[in-house]
């Protein structure tokens, strides 16, 4: 890890957050990971953020690394993941805010954005479709085959053992062979995936963010409830060979986002930090410019 990148635990919605954080000043930028990702995937955006004058946080979400753990299904539901990113907000005191998200965490940006829980002056979404397109994407039994895992995540403790086996090897593998390049994975990042994956009860917290959604009803609840427009201006990075959402899962985003820029990323994986690291950090510094510009 870069030594300008330092670990720090905030405190914010009753939780403790094991946190990167890189760069200073009144403009937070705020970078939320995925599953089974961990805050480190973040390494170079951090860097490239930080070299543009913001001041640059990568949490642990709950239930990741050495962040808070709690044991419920019900404590991963949206509403809850929206709070802590509420929280971390308020805890950072930054006069402006982007917020920056991949996979799961960027589900909980699209729909804390449209929810409007705290002003966000530009919001960045890499690879995750909005919740409404995804909703209705499901309806095409291409997209129900690359979902596929999503239902056995469902079942209690099964998969939490597989994934757990020979110190969580399926989880870093799953990373690499999905990838358009394992070569853009450094080895300091999939130990570090690996090593939060074997941790007691790990495993359990991670997927009960999909438990909360599906069986927990999560999903049905924030469409039941509809999605306002995002008025924030919106990046929109997408690897076209992402193995588990197609690209149909996007069409009609526009619908949903007031001022989108949407970027697709021909021969890229699933996983654009790391195998587009170069042109993801130069989208972002076109889209942001500098923090005192904001």
């Amino acid at each position: 890890m870069h030594p300008s990148i330092q670990v720090t635990f905030v405190e914010a919605n009753g939780l403790t957050f094991e946190t990167l954080t890189c760069g200073s000043g009144d403009v937070l930028a705020l970078c939320l990971h995925g599953f089974p990702e961990v805050a480190l995937s973040w390494h170079d955006q951090m860097l490239t953020l930080a070299g543009l004058g913001y001041r640059v946080w990568a949490p642990n979400q709950r239930g990741y690394g050495r962040s808070s753990r709690p044991p419920r299904v019900e404590d991963y539901a949206i509403e809850r993941l929206m709070e802590d990113v509420a929280g971390l907000i308020d805890t950072a005191g930054a006069r402006r805010v982007v917020l920056l998200a991949h996979d799961w965490g960027a589900l909980v940006a699209w729909t804390f954005a449209a929810r409007r829980l705290r002003p966000i002056d530009r919001l960045i979404i890499l690879n995750v479709p909005h919740p409404a397109c995804f909703a209705r994407s499901l309806r095409h039994p291409g997209q129900m085959l690359r979902s596929w895992y999503v239902g056995f995540f469902q079942i209690p403790r099964l998969p939490e053992w597989l994934l757990r086996r020979g110190h969580a090897e399926l989880v870093g593998r799953a990373l690499l062979e999905s990838s358009t390049d394992r070569a853009h994975f450094p080895a300091d990042l999939i130990e570090a995936v690996r090593e939060n994956a074997a941790q007691p009860g790990a495993l359990t917290a991670m997927l009960h963010w999909y438990r909360a959604f599906v069986r927990g009803g999560g999903l049905r609840r924030q469409l039941r409830i509809g999605f306002p427009t995002v008025e924030t201006p919106t990046l929109m990075l997408w690897g076209d060979l992402d193995t588990a959402l197609s690209l149909r899962t996007t069409h009609g985003t526009a619908r949903y986002v007031r001022h989108l820029t949407f970027v697709r990323l021909r021969g890229v994986s699933h996983w654009v930090q790391q195998d587009a690291a170069e042109a993801c950090n130069r989208h972002l510094r076109e889209f942001l410019g500098p923090a005192a510009a904001l």
